[in-house]
C-alpha cells in the first residue's frame, strides 16, 4: 500500500489532469517523478514584468515550477517563476504562498490562486516580497486586474467550448451566468491603502 504522501501525489496528479484538460489559460507543460513531485505550469494570462530598461510591461505567458518537497503536504510547495513577474508577492526565487497554504488545500487550488495573482486579481501589499511592486499596485489599483478573465476552468462544461480563440492568451472572457458558479470570482486585495 502506498504511503499517505504518495497517495496525495497521485490524487494531485489526477485532479490537475481532470481540471486543466483542454483549459488554455493554465497548462501542465512538464513533470518529473512517478507520481510527479515537480511540475512546470504555463499560464496564458496577462501579467506584468520589468523590462531590461526598467519599464513595467505586460506579458501574455508565464512559466512556473512547483516542487513538492518531502515535507509536502504538511509543508507548502516550493513555487518559483521561470519567467519574470512584477508582483508584490513574487520575487526572483519564489512565490509567497505561506500566508494561505494549508495541508488540506489541494494543489489545484494553489495553481488557480497563483494564476489569479499573476493576473493581479489577488495581491497582498502588507507583507510583500517585492516592495516596489507593492507600492506600484497600491498607487495603480485603478488599472487592476491586469487580466480580468476567470482563471479557473468553468464547472460542468467542456473547457474547449468556453474559450475559443486563435490566441488563448487573448481569449475573451467566458460568460458566467451564475456568479456563484465561480468560487474565485471575487477580487481579493489585502492592504491596498497608500
Amino acid at each position: 500500500m502506498p504511503s499517505p504522501r504518495t497517495r496525495r501525489l497521485i490524487l494531485d496528479e489526477q485532479t490537475l489532469e481532470a481540471l486543466l484538460r483542454d483549459w488554455p489559460l493554465i497548462q501542465i507543460t512538464g513533470r518529473a517523478g512517478i507520481p510527479p513531485e515537480i511540475y512546470r505550469f504555463t499560464y496564458n494570462l496577462r501579467g506584468l514584468y520589468v523590462s531590461a530598461s526598467g519599464e513595467i510591461l505586460e506579458r501574455d505567458s508565464h512559466v512556473m515550477e512547483v516542487n513538492l518537497s518531502l515535507g509536502y503536504p504538511r509543508r507548502a510547495p516550493q513555487c518559483r517563476m521561470l519567467t519574470p513577474v512584477f508582483h508584490p508577492n513574487f520575487d526572483d526565487s519564489m512565490v509567497c504562498i505561506g500566508d494561505f497554504w494549508a495541508a488540506s488545500e489541494g494543489l489545484d487550488d494553489l495553481i488557480i490562486r497563483i494564476g489569479r495573482m499573476i493576473a493581479y486579481q489577488e495581491y497582498n501589499t502588507k507583507s510583500p516580497l517585492n516592495g516596489l511592486a507593492a507600492k506600484w499596485a497600491a498607487q495603480n489599483s485603478h488599472l487592476l486586474p491586469i487580466d480580468p478573465r476567470p482563471v479557473a476552468p468553468p464547472f460542468n462544461s467542456s473547457n474547449t467550448d468556453v474559450l475559443k480563440s486563435e490566441s488563448p492568451a487573448l481569449a475573451p472572457m467566458p460568460e458566467i451566468t451564475n456568479p456563484g458558479d465561480d468560487p474565485w470570482a471575487e477580487k481579493i486585495v489585502i492592504g491596498s491603502g497608500s
